[in-house]
């Protein structure tokens, strides 16, 4: 089994109970386990229209034999369930779930890149990796010197 991190969000309807369904769906995927949930964390939107409401936002380790094409397919199919619409780019939704890293998988396609292309970048998915993994190296640089790079952006456990 690979292990996947997997970031989280939402900014309409209920977040947090449309996280808590995200997980138990998360969890229940085939030939899949061992679900790890780091703290969770109140954000402001990154990019995107201007006076979006704040996120929730979370990231999860799992262990899959999901190939990274077929977990995005999973991953999509619960935003569907969760009234997730595509209209506008790094606008408000229901639901967000992204592959944030696969192991020993560099992919580059028109439907997926991994690692995430701008996870370095994001205090909202750079906080949760550190809480569940500090060690971790993103793009062969530590965790925590992406994170102080990024220090100015809003984020708060709750």
């Amino acid at each position: 089994m690979k292990q996947v991190y997997i970031g989280l969000g939402s900014n309409l309807g209920v977040p947090a109970t449309q996280l808590h369904q995200a997980i138990d769906r998360l969890a229940a995927l085939p030939d899949s386990q061992e679900l790890s949930l780091s703290p969770w964390y109140k954000t402001s939107a990154v990019g995107g229209p201007p006076d979006q409401p704040d996120y929730l936002n979370a990231v999860c380790s799992l262990q899959t034999d999901l190939s990274p094409e077929h977990l995005l397919t999973a991953l999509q199919a619960i935003e569907s369930e969760a009234g997730r619409e595509r209209t506008i780019r790094w606008g408000p939704r229901t639901l967000d779930l992204d592959i944030i890293w696969y192991e020993q998988v560099e992919l580059a396609t028109s439907r997926l890149t991994l690692p995430h292309p701008r996870a370095h970048l994001r205090a909202f998915v750079l906080q949760p990796l550190l809480d569940l993994n500090a060690d971790f190296l993103l793009h062969d640089m530590a965790l925590q010197a992406w994170r102080d790079a990024v220090d100015g952006q809003n984020i708060q456990q709750v």
